[in-house]
Parts: structure tokens; C-alpha cells; sequence
């Protein structure tokens, strides 16, 4: 029986991801990753305490925008600075932290139910 999640053509999805890489769509990327919907970008994160609300500049203009942003934040789950989960709130993004493998997961289950999603995934 085949389980995996049906997802609408044109969509990015992540195949795989592992120390220091991630495949979204057939495509190999090195280092954190920006996917959204339609596309996926480098993303030049290395962990949570250096990120700010410019970070996710390109999740905040996504057209259409974006429900949710998943926050894939390496090996563990951490908590982010309440300034900048504030700032985030009031720029309109509803944010989501996990750890990276759970972001992954996640990210594909809400895309196959056709929500509009973004991961920000920092590399294991």
C-alpha cells in the first residue's frame, strides 16, 4: 500500500533531508533552505540565535501568501526571543518552531491538504 501524500503538481516538497543538505523536489541543496509553495531558496542561517524578522522577508511577500511558517530550527527544538516572535506576529506571520526533521514532516503533510505553507529550515 502506497502512503505516501499526494501533492499537487508544482509544489516543492521535501524527498529527504540530512547532515548539512536537504532535497526538495529532486533538487540537492546544501546548507538552510527558504521553501515556500512554488519555490525553494538558500537560506543563509545557521542557527536561531542570529535570525531576525528579515529573515523571513520572502515568507512575509509570498503571493499568495502563506498560512503558516514552519520553522525547522536544526537538530532540537529551541525557543525563539519573544521580541522577535512579536516582531514576527506583527509583520503578520504565524510561526511555527520545531525541530528541523519535524518541520520537514510537518511541511509535507500540510502541503498534501493544499495549505499554503512555508519552511524555514536550518540544516542539521
Amino acid at each position: 500500500m502506497d502512503v505516501s501524500p499526494i501533492i499537487p503538481a508544482g509544489r516543492q516538497f521535501v524527498d529527504s533531508y540530512g547532515p548539512g543538505r536537504f532535497r526538495i523536489s529532486g533538487v540537492v541543496y546544501e546548507g538552510s533552505v527558504l521553501v515556500l509553495p512554488q519555490a525553494t531558496v538558500a537560506w543563509p542561517v545557521s542557527s536561531v540565535e542570529e535570525l531576525t524578522a528579515a529573515d523571513f522577508r520572502a515568507a512575509i511577500a509570498a503571493d499568495p501568501p502563506v498560512e503558516v511558517v514552519l520553522l525547522g530550527a536544526g537538530p532540537k527544538m529551541v525557543m525563539l526571543p519573544a521580541d522577535l516572535r512579536r516582531e514576527l506576529k506583527n509583520a503578520g506571520v504565524n510561526l511555527e518552531v520545531m525541530d528541523t526533521g519535524a518541520a520537514c514532516r510537518t511541511y509535507n503533510v500540510l502541503l498534501s491538504e493544499e495549505r499554503r505553507v512555508a519552511a524555514a529550515l536550518i540544516a542539521l
